[in-house]
Parts: C-alpha cells; sequence; structure tokens
C-alpha cells in the first residue's frame, strides 16, 4: 500500500508532510516553499494553478481566483469562472492535488492516501465535506484530524515522557479552535474542545479594510486593499506602525481617482480587533470548564496558527490563563507535523506503543422529542452524545410514538446545545415505518447514533418488538440550500391539477387537528416544493405517501 501523507488543509495557507525516518519532514511545493497559499486559479483555458502563481492572478482575475474557501466548506455555495460553477470542495480538490502532486515528486511515488486535519468546531456536515474533498482529488481519506489534536500529536512526538495539563489554542485564518488535553507518558488524552468556525485573520483583515475605504463593487480593489490590510496586520506583530500607500486604487463616482494613504499604529489596529480578540476567551474558559481544570491545572499552553503571534491575542491568553504562553511548536507548520504522525501511526512508520491518541465530540448530537406541557406540547432537543464525548462513540435510547396507533415517525437529527431544536444545526433525518399500531406509549423505538474516528455521524432506528430498523450516514455535504418558494403558487404549477384532491384533502385534516404528528403537513409542503421545481415524478411519489398516510389514519 501507498504511503498517507498528512495534509493541513488551511484557510490562508496549506502544507503536506509525511514520515520519514521515523519523524514528520514538511515536503517543499513547486517553488521549493513549505507553505502553500490557499489560493486557486482557473484560466480562461481550463488550467490550474495554486499557490503563489495563483496568488498573482487575485489582482488581475479575482473572477476566476479563488481564496480563503474554506470557509465556505459544506455551505452548498456556489464558485463562478468562466461560466462554469464549482462547489468549494471541487475547488479545495484542486488544492489537494497540488500539494499530492509535489509530494509524488519530491519523494518519487505514488501518493494515493491522506490524513487530512479540520477545525476541532467543523460540523459533522463540514467534515464530510472535507472527505468528500480529498475524494475529488483521488485520495482515500484515512482519517479527518482535528488541527488542535494534531498539534498536540506533534507536541507529545517529542515529549513523550511528559505528564502534563495541554491546553490549545489555535487561531488560523479562518477559524478558532481550543482544546484542553492531558499528556501522559505518550497518551493523548483529549478532555474538551470549544471554538468559532468564523472568527480569524480573515476578519482582521476586514476590520482594517473597512477603515480605509470601500471597494464595493470593484473586484480588483477590493483584492488590492485586503493584500494592504494582510501585509499591515502582519507587520503590526512586530512594529509601532506600519505605512499604507495605494494610489489610484479606485475611481470615485464623480469619476476621480482615490488613493489611500495612512500610518496605522499597533494600538489602533488593537482597538479596532478588540471586541474579536476579546471573545475568544469564552471559548478558553468553557474549554477548561468542560475539562473539569481551572488555569491553575495548565501545565502548557500551545499557540497554532499564523494569528497567534498578534501581540493582542497573546496578551488575551496570558490575561485569561494567567500564565504566558510559550510557542514548543511551529505556528504555522506543527498541524501539518502532526497530521504526519497521525499517517505513521496509521501505516506503521510510527510505533502505536509510543503514542496513543483519543479525541472527542466537540458537539452536542441528539433528536427532537415532544414534550407534553400543562396547556400545550411543543418539541425540545433531546441530547443523545453530549458533547466532549471521547470518540469513537455509540449511544442509544429509548423513544415512543407520540400519538396513539402511530405507524411511522421521523427521527430528525440536531447538533448544538439549545434546548429548542430550531436553534441548534439540523443535520438530516432518518424515517422509521412499519411501528405496529398501539395506544401512545406502549410501542418502543431504539435510537442509536454512533459517531467514528473522523466525527461523522451514524444514525439507526429500529422498532424494538419487531427488528425493524433504518439507518444512514447523516449526510448534507454539497446539498444546496432550497431556493426560497412561494409555496402559496403551487397550483399555477404546470400539473397541479391532478394533485389538487389529495393536497386539500389531506389540509382538512390538518385544520381538523388530526395530524399530530406533522407529517401530513411535511408531505403536502414537500409535494407543493416539488411541483413549483417542476419535479413531477418526485411529486408523483410523495403523493402516493401522502393518499397512504391518509387511508391509515383513523
Amino acid at each position: 500500500m501507498s504511503r498517507i501523507v498528512g495534509i493541513d488543509l488551511g484557510t490562508s495557507t496549506s502544507e503536506i508532510a509525511c514520515i520519514v525516518d521515523g519523524a514528520p519532514r514538511l515536503i517543499p511545493n513547486t517553488l521549493g516553499k513549505l507553505i502553500t497559499p490557499s489560493v486557486v486559479h482557473i484560466s480562461d483555458n481550463g488550467d490550474i494553478l495554486v499557490g503563489e502563481n495563483a496568488a498573482e492572478y487575485l489582482f488581475t482575475r479575482p473572477d476566476c481566483t479563488f481564496m480563503e474557501v474554506k470557509r465556505l466548506t459544506g455551505s452548498g455555495e456556489v464558485l463562478r469562472a468562466h461560466g462554469k460553477e464549482y462547489s468549494p470542495e471541487e475547488v479545495q480538490s484542486m488544492l489537494l492535488k497540488y500539494l499530492v502532486g509535489c509530494a509524488e515528486t519530491r519523494l518519487g511515488e505514488k501518493i494515493d492516501r491522506a490524513v487530512i486535519t479540520v477545525p476541532a468546531y467543523f460540523t459533522d456536515i463540514q467534515r464530510r465535506a472535507t472527505a468528500k474533498a480529498g475524494e475529488l482529488a483521488g485520495l482515500h481519506v484515512e482519517r479527518i484530524l482535528n488541527e488542535p489534536t494534531a498539534a498536540a500529536l506533534d507536541y507529545g512526538m517529542a515529549n513523550l515522557k511528559e505528564c502534563k495539563n495541554v491546553l490549545v489554542y489555535d487561531l488560523g485564518g479562518g477559524t478558532l479552535d481550543v482544546t484542553v488535553l492531558e499528556l501522559f507518558e505518550g497518551v493523548i488524552d483529549v478532555k474538551a474542545s470549544r471554538g468559532n468556525n468564523h472568527l480569524g485573520g480573515k476578519d482582521f483583515d476586514e476590520i482594517i479594510m473597512a477603515r480605509l475605504a470601500d471597494t464595493t463593487g470593484d473586484e480588483r480593489a477590493l483584492m488590492r486593499l485586503k493584500k494592504a490590510a494582510e501585509d499591515c496586520k502582519i507587520a503590526l506583530s512586530s512594529r509601532e506602525e506600519y505605512g499604507i500607500s495605494l494610489p489610484f486604487l479606485l475611481t470615485a463616482k464623480d469619476g476621480k481617482p482615490v488613493s489611500v494613504e495612512r500610518t496605522v499604529t499597533r494600538a489602533e489596529f488593537e482597538e479596532w480587533v478588540r471586541e474579536k480578540v476579546e471573545s475568544t476567551r469564552e471559548p478558553m474558559m468553557t474549554a477548561l470548564s468542560d475539562s473539569g481544570l481551572s488555569p491553575g491545572d495548565l501545565n502548557v499552553i500551545l499557540l497554532v496558527g499564523g494569528s497567534t503571534r498578534i501581540p493582542c491575542v497573546q496578551k488575551v491568553v496570558q490575561e485569561s490563563l494567567s500564565a504566558f504562553p510559550k510557542s514548543p511548536v511551529d505556528p504555522d507548520l506543527t498541524v501539518a507535523r502532526g497530521a504526519a504522525i497521525q499517517a505513521g501511526l496509521l501505516e506503521g512508520s510510527i510505533a502505536s506503543a509510543e503514542l496513543v491518541l483519543t479525541d472527542v465530540c466537540p458537539y452536542t448530537l441528539g433528536t427532537s422529542v415532544v414534550h407534553e406541557g400543562l396547556y400545550d406540547d411543543r418539541l425540545v432537543f433531546d441530547a443523545i452524545i453530549p458533547r466532549n464525548t471521547t470518540i469513537p462513540t455509540e449511544k442509544s435510547k429509548i423513544y415512543h410514538p407520540h400519538t396513539d396507533y402511530q405507524t411511522q415517525a421521523r427521527i430528525e437529527v440536531y447538533q448544538g446545545d439549545s434546548a429548542d431544536p430550531q436553534n441548534n444545526e439540523r443535520l438530516g433525518d432518518v424515517m422509521l415505518t412499519g411501528i405496529p399500531p398501539a395506544k401512545r406509549g406502549r410501542e418502543p423505538i431504539e435510537v442509536v447514533f454512533a459517531y467514528d474516528i473522523n466525527g461523522i455521524l451514524q444514525v439507526k432506528a429500529s422498532v424494538v418488538s419487531t427488528g425493524k430498523q433504518v439507518s444512514a450516514e447523516i449526510n448534507t455535504t454539497g446539498v444546496k440550500p432550497k431556493p426560497v418558494l412561494d409555496l402559496s403558487k403551487w397550483e399555477k404549477a404546470n400539473g397541479a391539477r391532478r394533485y389538487r384532491p389529495a393536497i386539500r384533502k389531506a389540509e382538512k385534516r390538518i385544520a381538523g387537528g388530526a395530524d399530530e404528528t406533522g407529517e401530513l403537513d411535511i408531505l403536502v409542503k414537500q409535494i407543493k416544493e416539488a411541483l413549483l421545481l417542476e419535479k413531477e415524478e418526485q411529486a408523483g411519489g410523495l403523493r402516493d405517501q401522502l393518499l397512504e398516510l391518509l387511508e391509515a389514519m383513523p
């Protein structure tokens, strides 16, 4: 079997590494550099450029050059170039192909297996999307590994005999992760993770940009401004002030050229980003609380990600944890090194007896259930796998149909910590049919959630008395958001007349209070959506389900 490489697929930059002679080694790109900008350019003839060569086109061809695509992972958004549409996963696969190509050239061998890192706080959908990007790049993704855990692997490999409590503060170009773990003689035991998938150096750049000029509608000016803001942010980590000069940045509405000449001080910058930086205190303290530790229990604080070089970020970490954070690992390269170590453990080039890793599920996973109130019933979120449960894990709960003689149940899957399921992220659902009709509370249903080492969820539901089962990997990766439809116009859709009797009959039952489970209402809406989207076959199948349900109702 081929060698397994480790890849840090970052918002701003990406790196690839592997194990050579028992130790992690970064692999240079075609320019001989260890760090590759996460930028992809698609030329007019379809050629793909990646990294620094692609970044040059951000200023001249921003319409077909993509950066910071990681922020769009799993969003279903569409990227366009030369009249063609690309998913974020397709663009990320182009970056992965480039990195793997560099590795194949340097190592002189075929590479088709990889460990790819993601933020610890990435959702199930985002993890699946990352795995999909790897598959599109021709890779078998052996493991999806949390970035702070990868950094801990890198540190742990060099400190196998230590017994310490470690906090990893990972602030990169687009995401924040805070992970607390215990290192005990080569065992890395992750205790808790918190974070923010929409906070990073990109946000600091945008704050600077907003203070300098409004480039709305001018993509080339926007790219010039962004580059200047990024240079300013980086410079102010080692200097007290930085001069920005952007002559003829854009043309104003009156036809006059607009230039930007501005000196930004570190004090100004820190005031501008204060609120964003201060917001990272809460994830630190929550991760500590979830792990049962206090700041005084920490022995090591690891800073990971380029944005941790910002002095005010380091200051907030120091104030929150009452200790000055050290950097015994390279903030930019440690995640790729850790991914390579995980790859080495999987392929056997590193003895697994020396280094043992456990990780956790960063989110609470559960389903919605009906809570019977004094005056009315309402849906509430019921946790099945609490956040920070060690993975892999499998947990189950027993539920009962809410209404008399109910023959099917929809198990909706949510991710989050709110008691109201609507405030959590809906991952998908599975429909269990064939429930023997009985009085409410008589027929138990078992729901099983299995969360694997890659952070991917499988849901199973079964009728206890008959063994009837349904299962599915909850997968909404790459699904585009549904268009907003005006369902009141369904009767104007082609072929709507054939569906009117069934819909009218169902709506009467709904109005009469017969739809206690909400199944009729869901099916009616789905039929109307299918008609408006001109999906005749789908509408027909849904109508058959609706008629079957209506016939089974008392």
